[in-house]
């Protein structure tokens, strides 16, 4: 074996383990934020913004007690599923800037990852399903129905993006993230343009609260009717890795809504390049992150209440889609 391909077998087997806890650092740091922002919203004094990691902690030294009728196989692989699944959606993202480019990309990786996004949820689907519950097949219910209504809205949203991509630079590899990364819209546009890129912003805003299953579209694990739902036969290590789910989604989701809106550097604008310039545009990407985790998250989680399901499926396939298909007319005008 060549020094090269002992170098790239390496890389890759270090990169999606590095990536991943780098990950999952930052989702749990994010969600420590997140509870205590909202908790001086609401005048309270909060837990401590480590919290999310000492619950994890204590869920992976407790014991694992599965129900006596579940589908043991399904039930104890459901919780793997859905953090593998997410950490590899990692794999395709653009973090900070080209610099440190995705340990893989393609030419569609963008189409990936629309199938790749699906694949957590329908994970807990099934485990809620497997655990023979019924509060949790409740909760998949929801979980699925939830799902299907906001997985269209995002399509459009990215598909709307792209086709301006592929009317500016032709022949071009515009379904690559890399590429829509380096190539952002809105300078690019006119007056309408603009306008629609906005309300594909809006719609993805939206929809975030939906992906990530938070206030007001938390109606699978509402705790008053359904005690946590689909996870509510979960625990111990089975619990921490959805918990470890969530916290890597977030952050996948959050850096996502920057590639496709926010693909911006600061240090192009004050004229510094080098290491510096990457480690600051790289502090730059997380500041980023965290603000959109502000806004998508706890903003929406602080000042609204949990819909109905009826309403969360009239929300997306009604206001949402409809403010991301008026986005792409105006993309199309502009």
């Amino acid at each position: 074996m060549t020094t090269l391909t002992f170098g790239v077998i390496l890389g890759a087997v270090i990169g999606p383990i590095g990536l991943g806890l780098f990950a999952i650092f930052c989702g749990l740091l994010y969600k420590g934020f997140d509870r205590k922002i909202a908790a001086h919203m609401q005048h309270r004094v909060g837990p401590p913004i480590i919290q999310p990691f000492l619950d994890v902690s204590k869920f992976m030294i407790k014991d694992t007690v599965q129900p006596e009728r579940a589908l043991s196989w399904l039930y104890n692989s459901a919780p793997i599923i859905c953090l593998a699944s997410v950490i590899t959606l990692l794999l395709y993202l653009p973090f900070g800037n080209l610099a440190f480019t995705p340990v893989l990309s393609g030419q569609g990786d963008v189409i990936l990852v629309l199938y790749l996004l699906p694949i957590p949820a329908l994970a807990m689907i099934l485990g809620g399903f497997a655990s023979s519950s019924p509060i949790a097949t409740v909760g998949a219910q929801r979980k699925m129905i939830t799902m299907m209504s906001y997985e269209f809205p995002l399509v459009v949203v990215i598909i709307s993006i792209a086709w301006k991509l592929n009317q500016l630079y032709p022949g071009h590899s515009v379904f690559s993230l890399a590429f829509i990364y380096s190539h952002p819209l809105w300078g690019e546009m006119g007056l309408l343009g603009n306008i629609g890129m906005l309300l594909l912003l809006l719609s993805l805003i939206l929809v975030t609260p939906g992906q990530l299953g938070t206030v007001p579209f938390d109606v699978c694990e509402a705790s008053p009717e359904i005690a946590e739902g689909l996870v509510t036969e979960y625990s111990g290590r089975n619990f921490a890795l959805f918990y470890l789910s969530d916290a890597v989604k977030t952050v996948a989701i959050g850096t996502l809504t920057i590639v496709l809106f926010f693909p911006y550097d600061i240090c192009p604008v004050i004229g510094l390049d080098g290491p510096a310039a990457f480690a600051l545009d790289f502090l730059f990407f997380l500041v980023k992150l965290f603000l959109i985790v502000i806004l998508t998250v706890t903003l929406p989680r602080t000042a609204t209440a949990r819909l109905k399901i009826s309403q969360v499926l009239m929300s997306y396939w009604g206001i949402t889609t409809g403010i991301a298909l008026l986005g792409l007319a105006f993309i199309v005008a502009g």
